[in-house]
């Protein structure tokens, strides 16, 4: 079938064609961001699941809800390594302006105070000062959000930008993706700061993503973070939605799967979104014509799993050091048949596998814990944050 109509796209964040089995949240959001334009108590917004099943891709969708109800948006990404005060305020500077409120004072005073919260971050370091700016042309209002204290500048910060948006009749909402990187002082400062929110009814929201166990991150920062937020468990598809996610952008292209060939689809993807575009571009470059059929999933299959092997899963495991590839696999062996157990596996089950004592393993374990290619859901257990990787490790031998 032609190369160049093909619907499918697969991609880090890369929305698909058909956004299916996310209705519910699109609808939930859409209520949150009236509710608190109009004042009403509503809650900010967790997203949570594994690499793989469309967070990123959903939080970009939230956020575009949020800007055609005229709302200021900003968006960032956490990393373990990052201070947060550069990108958060990169991420209100622009919310602030998308605002477009009528009083420049007003939105000057803002940006001002922004810029102090921003600045404060190299103010320890002069040299860095200089060859840094953050591109703020307000002046920066001294003695507000710049006590060096996080948990202090960010409640100051987000209620000067909440008060500037109430004028408005709209509200600001911050987009974070791979919140769990965040470090414990600043969850603990996001935490306090949507607590005041909540306290004050400023029409400010925070929308985050992360890996499954960011409830238990936010959990252990503030005790009524629990009460904070909304989580929301982002999941795989089920076989209906899966089948849509297919069979509609090949409608579009006037194209058709076999009843067949669907069956075969969700069997080799498990209903996982990023691994159904994957397969969907293979099938459909590979099949003869329409409809696509079994036969040609089979055909295909292989050079899905060949692209994964190399962007998906090898990428990751190339990041993991000889010591924590052998815990990887021993992780895999350990596991169930496929080598992605639901709720993991006990870490006294992987070094017995390894045929080393639990706390030897602490520094493999903990390294890789950092660079996000596992995650513990409970304490004394550990699981792939990527679906099929034990698998993909049992395959490489």
């Amino acid at each position: 079938m032609d190369p160049i109509r093909n619907p499918y796209a697969p991609g880090a964040g890369q929305r698909p064609p058909e956004l299916a089995g996310r209705d519910e949240q699109l609808r939930a959001f859409d209520v949150v961001l009236e509710r608190v334009s109009r004042g009403r108590p509503e809650r900010s917004l967790v997203l949570t699941g594994l690499r793989g099943v469309g967070k990123t891709v959903l939080l970009n969708a939230l956020r575009s809800q949020a800007v055609r109800k005229g709302w200021g948006t900003g968006k960032l990404e956490a990393r373990p390594d990052q201070p947060l005060r550069r990108p958060l305020s990169s991420a209100l500077h622009q919310a602030v302006r998308e605002l477009a409120h009528p009083e420049a004072g007003e939105t000057d005073h803002v940006l001002g105070v922004l810029r102090s919260f921003a600045e404060r971050q190299a103010g320890v370091d002069a040299k860095l000062r200089e060859r840094w700016s953050p591109g703020i042309d307000a002046a920066p209002v001294r003695g507000r959000a710049d006590s060096g204290d996080v948990e202090i500048d960010l409640v100051e910060l987000l209620t000067d930008v909440g008060g500037l948006a109430a004028d408005t009749g709209k509200g600001v909402a911050v987009f974070i993706d791979e919140m769990q990187d965040l470090g414990p002082a600043e969850v603990s400062a996001l935490c306090a700061a949507c607590h005041e929110l909540s306290q004050s009814g400023l029409p400010v929201i925070v929308v985050g993503a992360g890996l499954p166990h960011l409830p238990a991150v936010l959990s252990a920062s503030k005790s009524y973070s629990e009460r904070l937020f909304s989580y929301q468990r982002i999941d795989r598809l089920a076989r209906p939605e899966a089948d849509r996610a297919l069979a509609s952008p090949a409608a579009q292209e006037d194209a058709a799967y076999t009843e067949e060939a669907l069956a075969a689809m969700y069997a080799a993807t498990g209903g996982y979104p990023y691994f159904i575009q994957a397969y969907g571009k293979a099938a459909w470059d590979l099949a003869p014509r329409s409809p696509i059929t079994a036969e040609d999933v089979a055909v295909a299959a292989p050079e899905a799993d060949r692209e994964l092997a190399v962007g998906f899963f090898g990428s990751r495991y190339e990041r993991a050091t000889p010591a924590e590839r052998d815990y990887l696999r021993a992780m895999a062996d350990a596991a169930s048949e496929d080598g992605d157990p639901v709720g993991g596996v006990a870490t006294a089950e992987v070094a017995a596998a390894l045929g080393k004592k639990p706390q030897s393993l602490s520094p493999a374990r903990d390294a890789l814990l950092k660079k996000g290619l596992i995650y513990s859901g409970e304490r004394g257990r550990i699981a792939f944050t990527v679906p099929h990787f034990g698998r993909y490790l049992r395959e490489q031998g």
